[in-house]
């Protein structure tokens, strides 16, 4: 059977031009907003009235009565409705960076040409049944827009890897290689399916995720490509922070890491936010959650002494894009941001 790679698809980075943005709207009944659901819509709504100004967004709904709502709620928000589609997509939950289509692309003569890697995906090890719906989303998404599928067979999150869209590849060995996605495979054996489906070739490892991640350790938590050769991180200065320890190892790695021509990423380090806490459990806020669109970024700030500062180094790394900071107070209460709840479509 041929692979991505064997037709010559690799995955674009994020800053690449997108054709949109997918989301999947959240359930009232889901479980990711417990007793709080009433504060996430307005959210989402912001998040789509800045991504509008750039893409398209495309929102997965669970039914007619949820699109009916929706378009509600973009209309409170004075969401312009030109670039908004919707489709009948079910998915349990709202985390379409790990349940939605990974694209891939490859270039046929003057044009480009898009593909859908469908991972398996089972909520991060089985922690939430039911996800059948939401493992159907890509190949729902590949048939809708006409690609083609390649469906490796193994489990993989969207948030669980990030690529500089020329060869290299950033994941966790807290994540990857967590006995509760794909037990029998060697860490070889998963790099190979990354070069095989995703066009990578160069894999840089780091360790732990943050405190209170309920994935195991999403990169897209700790460290992300904001360029070719650079990468932002977020670090820990407070030694009694639990994320201490683990955020300086995974730093450390980061300044011995050396692309293929064997010279070192610059790093840029983004501090953390504070301790964020509710009903006694950690929340995984994190600066290093933004998302890339269009001609600009969208980061989330959490009402934090940090969120200033944060936002003024991300506009370092991204000059030629506008950096907005959205409130992410109540969206982390999910237990992720604005780059969990999405997945770009390149061009």
């Amino acid at each position: 059977m041929e692979t991505a790679r064997d037709l010559g698809f690799r995955m674009p980075a994020e800053w690449e031009p997108h054709r949109g943005t997918w989301l999947t709207w959240p359930r009232r009944d889901g479980i990711s907003f417990p007793n709080s659901y009433d504060a996430v819509p307005p959210v989402y709504a912001e998040f789509i009235r800045v991504l509008v100004e750039h893409e398209e967004v495309c929102i997965n709904v669970w039914d007619d009565a949820m699109e009916q709502e929706v378009r509600r709620f973009l209309e409170s928000a004075r969401v312009p409705r030109a670039r908004v589609s919707f489709h009948p997509f079910r998915s349990y939950e709202p985390w379409c960076r790990d349940h939605g289509p990974i694209f891939v692309v490859r270039t046929v003569g003057n044009r480009q040409e898009k593909a859908v890697v469908d991972w398996g995906y089972n909520a991060w090890g089985g922690k939430y049944p039911p996800y059948d719906l939401d493992d159907e989303v890509p190949r729902h998404v590949a048939r809708m827009r006409g690609a083609r599928l390649f469906s490796p067979g193994i489990v993989m999150e969207g948030g669980s890897i990030d690529v500089n869209g020329c060869g290299a590849l950033l994941t966790t060995e807290s994540c990857l290689l967590n006995p509760n996605r794909n037990p029998s495979l060697t860490k070889r054996e998963i790099e190979e399916y990354l070069r095989d489906y995703l066009g990578v070739s160069h894999f840089l490892w780091l360790g732990d995720g943050i405190v209170g991640d309920d994935t195991d350790g999403h990169v897209d938590d700790l460290a992300r490509f904001v360029s070719r050769d650079t990468i932002a991180t977020v670090v820990e200065t407070d030694p009694a922070d639990e994320n201490f320890g683990l955020l300086s190892d995974n730093l450390e790695r980061l300044k011995r890491f050396r692309d293929p021509e064997g010279n070192p990423y610059r790093i840029v380090e983004l501090p953390m936010p504070g301790l964020l806490e509710r009903d006694g459990q950690r929340l995984p806020a994190s600066y290093a959650n933004f998302y890339i669109a269009n001609s600009v970024v969208v980061a989330p700030t959490f009402r934090d002494r940090n969120d200033a500062r944060a936002l003024e180094l991300l506009r370092t790394c991204f000059p030629g894009r506008r950096v907005v900071g959205l409130d992410s107070t109540d969206l982390i209460w999910g237990l992720g941001s604005f780059h969990c709840i999405s997945q770009q479509e390149p061009t």
